[in-house]
């Protein structure tokens, strides 16, 4: 493992494509999110937006640039015809798939963290007519970290998507179809218990629940419940990559 560790991080870190994607996701992330705060106010006060969840906005966005990233580093592979250099270097294909997984999972979970840490709140407080935004805060504290969970898992649930597609073009469509798609079915139809089904079962409506301070009790799923569902997609996604790579050839 060790050796598979080093060598999908040598691959990772000198392609060029990385720098700029990571580079794009965290700055997408932070100036979506500022923009949206700075355009945020509630002169009245009172008002039902969520500080904290506006603060992160630009994750929907970010998560587009995360999710092609670790398609990327799956298909990219196949594209070139080097997944076999890499089989051979290491036969345990389950090895190839997990090193992989940890790579891309740590590499998102730092830039995120750093996009994250680069915009505390945003402005957004009692100029606007909200509360100031505490780091200390058990609530906000559980929205940081969750959200830097998500775009890891976001990461996770593509390498996966992508090792069972192999197409570039393809897998990055299924997973942005997967996140941003379904979503929107779920608020079009007219069965509001359908709908909030499919927001319960949907990996970003159910992630993004983690992102919430106001309002727990009207989510269509608690905050840490919908974390899990969007673990659970990523898991199965890796799964099912991982005994298709052990099936087929190269």
């Amino acid at each position: 493992m060790k050796h598979a560790l080093h060598a999908e991080w040598t691959k990772l870190r000198t392609l060029a494509s990385t720098f700029w994607l990571l580079l794009a996701a965290a700055a997408l992330t932070a100036t979506v999110s500022a923009a949206a705060a700075a355009s945020t106010r509630c002169p009245s006060g009172g008002c039902a937006d969520d500080p904290a969840k506006i603060s992160l906005t630009g994750i929907y966005l970010g998560q587009a640039v995360v999710a092609v990233l670790a398609v990327m580093a799956v298909s990219g592979e196949y594209g070139t015809g080097m997944i076999r250099l890499t089989l051979t270097a290491t036969p345990r294909r389950v090895t190839v798939l997990a090193a992989k997984a940890i790579v891309l999972g740590g590499v998102a979970f730092a830039a995120t963290l750093i996009a994250a840490a680069a915009v505390p709140g945003h402005g957004i407080g009692p100029s606007h007519g909200y509360p100031a935004i505490s780091p200390g805060n058990a609530a906000v504290l559980r929205v940081a970290s969750g959200s830097v969970l998500y775009l890891a898992l976001i990461a996770l649930l593509s390498l996966g998507t992508a090792t069972i597609l192999r197409e570039a073009g393809v897998a990055i469509g299924a997973v942005l179809g997967l996140l941003y798609l379904v979503p929107i079915i779920a608020f079009a139809v007219n069965d509001s218990g359908l709908s909030r089904h499919l927001q319960q079962i949907a990996p970003m409506t159910a992630g993004m629940a983690i992102e919430a301070t106001t309002g727990l009790n009207t989510l269509p799923i608690s905050p840490w419940a919908g974390l899990g569902v969007l673990a659970a997609w990523a898991a199965g996604a890796l799964l099912l990559g991982g005994l298709l790579l052990q099936l087929r050839d190269a």
